[in-house]
């Protein structure tokens, strides 16, 4: 008799639970875009430390969230961020945010390597059952990538580091609150996600002037794509699909590293693509939110090898100057090394403001006695250092500035894009599409 009536009793207790879980869910609050209403999935969530919680879901219901992690920032790329200073039902709306490309030098026959240069924000969490290390960090990359198989010089679609400036945060269960600029132990993905290769559009967008489509993969969509006009916006569930991995080639070795990602998501923005081709050349900005367990042993020994850890990264990156130059110029940004003082850090008008808490961490940091605690080490110096960096204004050539650091003759005749882009489309166009149709 007492055993069916404990069973009775769990039943009910679950089916309250149950009800109470779906009625907290009903209330959650949903971010929505401002012009169309329509819900808006993968905002990224920080908490009231500027730390990472967790992304909103495919109907834009924000993420469970307890109530001392309050006020909140959402983001999304290509979107106004905005601060949610309580709890709230309330529908979330987020202003749509246009990235726009700078201006460049097109292709000739001598210049046929696309130099790119990229400002980088990234948030980065390391977390262990007693240990968390948060890192803010900023870093000016840039890439080389040729025009086609014909030249002569290898390039790079990864990010290279030009310099950077991190901060760090240390915290334990024990009360350990600390702060620095240097760390032993790298454990964020910033430096593998690069430049998408060339793809082609989805056939059903290619007629529209606006519009969406999705790509199904193995587990649902796998690809979004958002057109609007000669904007495009393309969203990417990397771990939805393994044919996904061709937009991260440099991380496949990874996925048979034994590293489990819980969540890999990447946002390209494209713009003025006239065609139905996506290139390099019109990749303005890209984001992407990863989750992960068991990145560092193995390769960075971080912890002990019974005690499970997660990473997460978060990072924006935003294409700030594009030239093509000849593969002579090419080498030698190539061999060229310069000190991280050499290079400031060119912040995009684009970047929103930081968060209040990573501004008093990176005055925290700044506030170290750098002088005192280096004494006897050599750290690495484009991981260091405090923020000095110059917001970048319309119409800056950033490229013709470094050039002349490295030792780089400016380009004689230098033409405006309007000046000679119809042209210069036609060309690329003819020649992505040969390139996509062939890697498909």
């Amino acid at each position: 008799m007492l055993v069916p009536m404990l069973r009775t009793f769990f039943m009910i207790i679950l089916i309250l639970f149950i009800a109470t879980h779906a009625y907290a869910r009903e209330r959650h609050a949903v971010v929505a875009d401002s012009a169309t209403g329509c819900p808006l999935s993968d905002v990224v969530v920080f908490d009231l430390h500027g730390k990472y919680i967790g992304t909103c879901e495919s109907d834009g219901a924000l993420p469970f969230i307890y109530s001392d992690e309050y006020p909140v920032t959402v983001r999304l790329m290509g979107y106004e961020e905005r601060n949610i200073p309580v709890a709230t039902t309330d529908t979330i709306f987020m202003k749509e945010q246009i990235l726009e490309l700078p201006e460049f030098v097109v292709e000739s026959r001598e210049h046929r390597v696309l130099h790119m240069l990229a400002y980088v924000r990234e948030y980065s969490t390391l977390s262990t059952y007693s240990d968390t290390i948060f890192m803010f960090r900023e870093k000016m990359v840039d890439y080389m990538l040729p025009s086609d198989n014909k030249v002569r010089f290898n390039g790079w679609n990864n990010p290279r580091i030009l310099t950077s400036k991190s901060y760090y945060r240390f915290t334990n269960s024990l009360g350990l609150d600390s702060v620095s600029d240097c760390c032993n132990q790298h454990f964020s993905w910033a430096d593998w996600v690069g430049i998408p290769p060339t793809a082609l559009v989805p056939a059903a967008l290619t007629s529209l002037a606006e519009g969406t489509d999705s790509v199904r993969g193995r587990y649902g969509a796998k690809e979004v794509w958002k057109k609007n006009d000669n904007r495009i916006t393309l969203d990417v569930n990397v771990i939805n699909d393994a044919t996904s991995r061709r937009w991260v080639p440099n991380l496949s070795l990874f996925f048979r590293d034994g590293i489990d990602f819980e969540q890999f998501k990447i946002r390209f923005h494209f713009d003025n693509v006239i065609s139905g081709v996506i290139a390099p050349i019109d990749l303005c900005a890209y984001s992407f939110n990863i989750e992960s367990n068991g990145r560092g042993r193995g390769m960075f020994m971080f912890n002990r090898v019974d005690e499970p850890f997660f990473v997460s990264t978060y990072a924006e990156v935003y294409v700030v100057d594009k030239e093509f130059i000849t593969v002579k110029e090419a080498k030698q940004w190539d061999s060229k090394k310069l000190a991280s003082d050499d290079i400031a850090i060119y912040e995009p008008a684009e970047a929103p403001e930081l968060q209040e808490p990573i501004r008093l961490l990176v005055e925290r940091v700044n506030a170290v006695d750098h002088g005192k605690i280096r004494l006897g080490q050599i750290p690495d110096e484009r991981l260091a250092g405090c923020r000095n960096l110059v917001k970048l204004n319309a119409g800056q050539q950033i490229l013709q500035r470094l050039k002349g650091l490295f030792g780089i003759d400016h380009i004689r005749g230098r033409q405006k894009w309007n000046n000679n882009w119809k042209e210069f489309r036609k060309e690329r166009v003819k020649k992505n599409q040969r390139s996509a149709t062939c890697a498909d």
